[in-house]
């Protein structure tokens, strides 16, 4: 070993010890006589000593060192006369007796500190540099730490961690799949898997009851700040169980991990259908850390001459509390973000309900103090309330008004990243209609169950069937989604009819699946947690970007290694490719 020590953990019971020390050139600060330099490694820093006096030529030596350079020094533990207690090793430093450049280092394109000046396009870049800032360091310490303890967690009861393969074949639900040319198989493909979902139902029939994989899947889907296209599932599934089964599960596991990461306790996992998240929230995700529920005011308003609300399908509002002291130019602010492409809203409606007990609405022309009264009484707002209200389509006033709701609650701090509100999302629609291709696609995916009770209802009314699928929701994101599976080889055979496939389709893209139900298939269902985000939330953030050792940017590509690149066309003839 080049050390005998790293950087974290010299104390004051190691007082003159003779050591060894390696890693990078945090900071140097010459003063006169005394050169100190800050070493640093993945564990933490070490400040080194330098004496003029005692050995000039090594003090020299000393100063001409650069910002990142990793060096070697041998030298003596000693107490530090100014101590810094934010550090571990901050009542001690080393006196230096012999130093040794291991490597230099040009100037880095940004600091090395946990506030950098880098931007996120130049950190990426450069991403082996922004590994060595606390930060991305401590996130990919804790993703670590999540994936050691769901092994952990799943070990004990009884899951078995079986790997599935990466070269698969190309399926037409979901997102798009990302293609392999096969070299060996002249003009037929792989595809890279969006999940392992097929492989884990063929585990289960093969009788491996309990099956985990902390697994990465791809998708080749338009992408925001938190999404990639490759990313880490923990995938799981379990046979002769009921839904109630997986969710105990399930929620045994999320408790477990936020104790052991975060040092919390959950309790309550309170349950909603879908429908109602989408009426109470405007979400099937919603945020539950704070109230802010939607109120339907339709019947108190309509009638009244406000041909905005009279023509509208539903009128909906959200009690702010204390925020009556709004200005007009903070409610126009309000009024302009609805009104961006990522809400949809046509406007915004409010009404304030002063201290002294006055109000006062923007549409006051059409609705008296009796009115306002009235809202209020349904709305539940007190003096120094505001009111906002949002009018039109159903499904597209409830989404806006949703996006309103995060962000009225981000301005005013509700959403803590300290505080956790699981949730259970339950009873989804079994599909949902595509206006671009014309047909119902699975919500979820084609495997899925129909709660028993609807299935009668697929061919005559498929818009109000319910399937037995299950979300679970942290702090307003989806950190894990499943369902009970179609075990029955007809049932999956009129799925897939209703999903649009030919008899000739189902065969050739999951005849392999349906045989396999022909051999007695259990009872079975999963779960799969987003690992990247899961990671993300425990963290306190919201994007996964820097929960990831080496993230692509918005447009799918890894700027570090310059990916996706053009193929040498000596490859593209192996593989009887020809570009256009």
């Amino acid at each position: 070993m080049l050390r005998t020590h790293n950087l974290g953990e010299l104390k004051l019971k190691d007082i003159s010890k003779e050591v060894t020390l390696c890693g990078w050139v945090q900071k140097k600060r010459d003063l006169g006589g005394m050169t100190f330099l800050d070493l640093r490694d993945r564990y933490g820093i070490t400040q080194l000593a330098f004496n003029m006096d005692s050995d000039t030529e090594l003090c020299i030596k000393a100063r001409k060192l650069g910002r990142e350079y990793v060096i070697q020094i041998s030298g003596k533990v000693i107490e530090r006369s100014s101590k810094n207690l934010q550090i571990s090793t901050g009542e001690i430093e080393i006196e230096v007796s012999q130093l040794t450049i291991l490597n230099e280092s040009k100037t880095p394109p940004f600091t090395i500190e946990d506030k950098s000046d880098g931007g996120d396009e130049l950190r990426m870049k450069y991403r082996y540099l922004d590994i060595r800032r606390n930060p991305i360091k401590e996130n990919l310490l804790l993703r670590n730490k999540v994936s050691l303890e769901t092994r952990k967690y799943l070990d004990s009861q009884g899951f078995l961690e079986v790997e599935t393969p990466y070269l698969i074949k190309s399926t037409p639900e979901g997102a798009r799949d990302f293609i392999v040319p096969s070299r060996m198989n002249e003009k037929q493909f792989y595809a890279l898997p969006q999940s392992p979902q097929t492989f884990k139902q063929l585990l289960m029939v093969g009788g491996i009851d309990k099956y985990y994989q902390i697994v990465r899947c791809f998708r080749d889907e338009d992408l925001r700040s938190d999404r990639q296209p490759e990313f880490t599932q923990i995938d799981c599934e379990m046979s002769f169980i009921d839904q109630e089964d997986i969710l105990n599960t399930f929620e045994g596991l999320t408790k477990y991990l936020l104790d052991k990461i975060k040092g919390v306790t959950i309790t309550d996992f309170p349950r909603m259908t879908y429908d109602d998240a989408m009426r109470i929230y405007g979400s099937d995700k919603p945020d539950i850390r704070f109230d802010m529920k939607f109120i339907d005011l339709t019947n108190q308003v309509k009638g009244n001459g406000f041909e905005v609300f009279d023509r509208s399908e539903i009128v909906i509002a959200i009690r702010v509390p204390g925020c009556a002291n709004y200005t007009r130019k903070q409610l126009d602010k309000l009024v302009e973000f609805v009104k961006t492409p990522q809400v949809g809203a046509k406007g915004l409606v409010y009404c304030k309900y002063n201290e002294d007990g006055t109000s006062k609405s923007s549409i006051d022309k059409f609705f008296d103090e009796k009115a306002r009264l009235a809202w209020s009484e349904k709305s539940g707002c007190e003096d120094g309330d505001l009111l906002l209200m949002m009018s039109g389509e159903i499904e597209k006033t409830r989404k806006s008004l949703g996006v309103l709701r995060l962000k009225l609650a981000e301005d005013l701090s509700l959403r803590n990243p300290e505080d956790f509100a699981p949730l259970w999302v339950l009873d989804f629609p079994l599909l949902e209609w595509n206006e671009d291709s014309q047909r119902y696609h699975a919500m979820h995916h084609p495997f899925t169950s129909p709660k028993k009770e609807d299935i009668s209802k697929i061919a005559t009314d498929p818009a109000s069937v319910r399937a037995n699928a299950y979300d679970l929701v942290l702090n307003g994101n989806e950190i894990g989604g499943g369902s009970i599976r179609i075990h029955d080889k007809e049932l999956q055979k009129l799925m897939f009819k209703h999903l649009g496939f030919t008899d000739k389709e189902a065969q050739e893209q999951f005849g392999f699946l349906m045989e396999a139900f022909e051999y007695g298939a259990p009872p079975h269902g999963g779960v799969a947690f987003g690992f990247d985000r899961l990671c993300a939330i425990l963290g306190g953030e919201e994007s996964i970007r820097d929960f990831i050792a080496f993230p692509k940017n918005n447009s799918g590509r890894d700027i570090m290694i310059d990916s996706p690149s053009n193929i040498d066309q000596k490859q593209l003839d192996e593989l009887n490719i020809k570009l256009k």
